[in-house]
């Protein structure tokens, strides 16, 4: 288990928030992250063609769509779950593009928005929709108000796109708009999209509303912010590394009944093995045997095989 005492005392008094310095955000991000691109990923997957180019649409198997914003620095990935009556949009994006009519375009099924926590580039599109599924947290209900647009504006600076906004996107007054929530939930709720069942696993740490979601039946998971191939953010205020620490855990136990897992940056799968690495990378920074690079704002980058992770 790793220590209180040992992760979280380092956040003390610290009062970035991710969001509320795009300045700061951008100095952690590599400055080549444009010319970088595409991911090799993507060239193995069906890309889907829809109307508005600000996302790029990739059909993943077991009908699963990947909704994919690679010209803005997070590279966030939502998802499209089909069932046979109903859909389930796993995020929202930052709703920079309409991405209520991207799901259109791929189904004519009614849809449910989930989110896989609520930072800004994750519910940026829910206000685009009526039903809207939320963890039962004070977290969630304080950020689905929104976020003005001092705490988000650098989202949409130059520095943080690859290209230009589309038509109507003014960074002078982009915000991420409130959304009502339809019903709240709490761990182990079963969404039933006909012939499909997802089960919402809270798993929180990188915020105390962070869900995953698991399809028990095709060994599926969804995992959030939890793991993606990159720098796995653990320093804002929100982040609970002990509590990540345990759910890391809870989804380990979980490794061997999956086939994929579906991160929500940069790539849209990776192997379920990740999540031991992710364990064994906790365990090894707690116990000092491995050492990281200071780098902006007093954070600590330690690097790993695909990923790393940033500390405070």
């Amino acid at each position: 288990m790793v220590s209180r005492l040992g992760f979280l005392l380092v956040f003390s008094g610290y009062m970035y928030s991710q969001g509320t310095s795009g300045i700061d955000s951008l100095s952690i991000i590599s400055e080549s992250w444009c010319q970088d691109l595409p991911r090799a990923v993507y060239a193995g997957i069906e890309r889907v063609t829809v109307s508005n180019d600000w996302f790029e649409v990739y059909k993943l198997e077991n009908d699963v769509f990947a909704i994919y914003e690679p010209r803005q620095w997070q590279e966030v990935i939502s998802y499209l779950i089909l069932g046979n009556e109903r859909a389930l949009l796993f995020d929202s994006g930052n709703g920079i593009g309409n991405i209520s009519k991207v799901v259109g375009e791929l189904t004519s099924l009614p849809v449910l928005v989930l989110n896989s926590h609520t930072h800004f580039d994750h519910i940026g599109g829910n206000a685009e929709f009526k039903d809207i599924l939320a963890m039962d947290t004070d977290y969630t209900r304080n950020n689905s108000r929104g976020y003005p647009n001092e705490l988000v504006r650098e989202e949409v600076s130059e520095e943080a796109l690859c290209g230009s906004l589309p038509t109507g996107i003014d960074p002078a007054s982009y915000y991420t708009p409130p959304f009502k929530v339809m019903k709240f939930i709490s761990d182990g709720y079963k969404i039933d999209l006909g012939g499909r069942i997802l089960e919402v696993l809270s798993t929180p740490g990188h915020t105390p509303d962070a869900v995953s979601l698991f399809d028990s039946d095709l060994g599926l998971l969804w995992l959030g912010d939890i793991y993606y191939d990159g720098p796995i953010w653990l320093f804002v205020p929100e982040t609970d590394l002990d509590a990540f620490y345990q759910s890391v855990e809870q989804l380990c136990t979980l490794v061997p009944r999956l086939n994929t897992v579906h991160p929500a940056h940069n790539s849209p799968i990776t192997q379920p093995q990740s999540l031991y690495s992710l364990r064994d990378a906790l365990i090894h920074i707690q116990d000092g045997t491995v050492s990281g690079n200071t780098i902006s704002g007093g954070r600590v980058e330690y690097f790993f095989k695909g990923f790393s992770l940033i500390v405070k």
